[in-house]
């Protein structure tokens, strides 16, 4: 049996997800992310061979984790609960909030997705668009492309405003914003079934 290794996958992209949410993506080497994690620097290249691989796996880990459970309010018929799971969820992931709500992927990468990072991308756009489509179908009788508006408007436009002003600066949104959110969700779609 072999040992357990000492540098992990999850250890330099937790170190990569505190540098970019103190410092923003200008913060965010290779270097940096052995400092951060204790680390030699040829162990972060030994599990990522560069920085946008690094930034890939990160961003994907964040995407992941944040569509998991708005997906699953989704498929329960909970559009309030969809809606209000933004607010909710940066709060428990501060860090993770400031990376995906304040910087672009552009501005973290400069180069090309590996071929394997890309098809992950691909996918989870592709689940969210089919669940968006079938809860659209439930909710509001058809997915026509005014009812996908006014779905993602109220699931996801509203959340993320209502949340971004907290997250630039480095607060966390009060409770309040729930609140808002989900009266703006039953303005725009209507009060649940």
């Amino acid at each position: 049996m072999g040992r357990k290794p000492r540098y992990t996958d999850d250890l330099f992209i937790d170190a990569a997800l505190q540098i970019v949410s103190m410092e923003g993506p200008s913060g965010l080497t290779m270097a940096a992310v052995a400092r951060r994690a204790k680390a030699p620097v040829g162990s972060v290249y030994h599990r990522f061979p560069s920085k946008d691989v690094l930034v890939a796996e990160l961003w994907l880990r964040t995407v992941e984790s944040f569509q998991e459970g708005f997906l699953k309010l989704l498929k329960q018929g909970n559009g309030s609960g969809a809606a209000m799971y933004t607010p909710r969820w940066v709060r428990q992931h501060f860090n993770e909030a400031r990376l995906l709500l304040l910087h672009r992927r552009d501005e973290l990468m400069t180069g090309d997705w590996p071929d394997k990072l890309t098809d992950r991308t691909y996918r989870l756009a592709g689940q969210l668009e089919r669940c968006l489509e079938e809860f659209t179908q439930g909710c509001l009788g058809e997915a026509t492309d005014d009812n996908l508006q006014r779905m993602l408007f109220a699931l996801i436009d509203v959340p993320y405003a209502a949340v971004k002003r907290y997250l630039q600066a480095g607060q966390s949104p009060p409770a309040i914003v729930d609140e808002l959110v989900c009266e703006t969700y039953s303005a725009v779609i209507g009060e649940e079934k």
